[in-house]
């Protein structure tokens, strides 16, 4: 998992710094499979249920799942990349949203409250603390900004598969669910929503869009369970 994560952090850096004003999302995504090739493993998503791409690219009111295609980023959108990988068997996926040029000083608090909310729920993943431990985490921090998350998506167990139990919801009362155990790998995952925390997947079957079209911001890490603190498996 460590060597999966550690390979996952690599390519979205490259895909990250690789993204600027004038290009389709396609591009992007022919990109990070060039890039995902170059590191031996393979993308968790292409095929993925019939996905049809190597990655997510989601722009602005695109709050995840974007199927990369021609829409051509401009100055001053924000662009949340979902990177998935399988390597010697094992899982690790991560997200990042990045401005393009400036951006509108809401929308920076936005994706800063985004990514705050991450690491609020990373600091809850401890052996002895509940699941719902880390949700009520991001949600807090998001409510305290006068964000809202989604709830229609949410973050997953990973390891030998993509999708594993437990479901980790970004918002709720905390101390419920199973007790976190040492070892545990979760990807955590806030979509954080600069209005309603309403959403609606497009006639493409992937992309979830705001409901209220305003901007949306998306963080993910994978992360090991630690006796003290978490462990951040999707780091450089």
């Amino acid at each position: 998992m460590r060597a999966a994560g550690h390979i996952v952090a690599q390519i979205c850096e490259q895909i990250v710094n690789y993204i600027g004003p004038g290009m389709v999302t396609a591009e992007i995504d022919s990109f990070a499979a060039k890039v995902i090739a170059g590191y031996g493993a393979k993308s968790a998503f292409l095929g993925y249920r019939g996905y049809p791409a190597s990655i997510c690219v989601s722009v602005n009111d695109e709050v995840v799942h974007g199927v990369p295609g021609r829409r051509r980023i401009q100055m001053g959108d924000i662009v949340s990349v979902d990177i998935g990988i399988v390597k010697d068997s094992f899982y690790s996926d991560m997200a990042k949203t990045v401005m393009i040029g400036a951006v509108d000083l809401k929308v920076m608090e936005l994706v800063g409250t985004a990514e705050k909310a991450l690491y609020a729920g990373i600091a809850k993943a401890v052996a002895g603390n509940k699941l719902s431990d880390i949700s009520h985490a991001i949600e807090e921090c998001a409510r305290r900004a006068g964000f809202s998350v989604v709830r229609q998506f949410v973050g997953h167990g990973i390891g030998r598969t993509m999708h594993e139990e437990p479901q980790i919801l970004n918002f709720g009362p905390p101390g419920k669910g199973p007790i976190l155990k040492e070892g545990m790998t979760l990807a955590i995952e806030p979509m954080v929503n600069m209005g309603g925390a309403e959403v609606e997947v497009l006639n493409d079957g992937w992309t979830a869009v705001t409901c209220d079209s305003r901007p949306s911001a998306h963080f993910e890490h994978t992360v090991a369970v630690g006796a003290k603190s978490a462990e951040i498996l999707t780091q450089v």
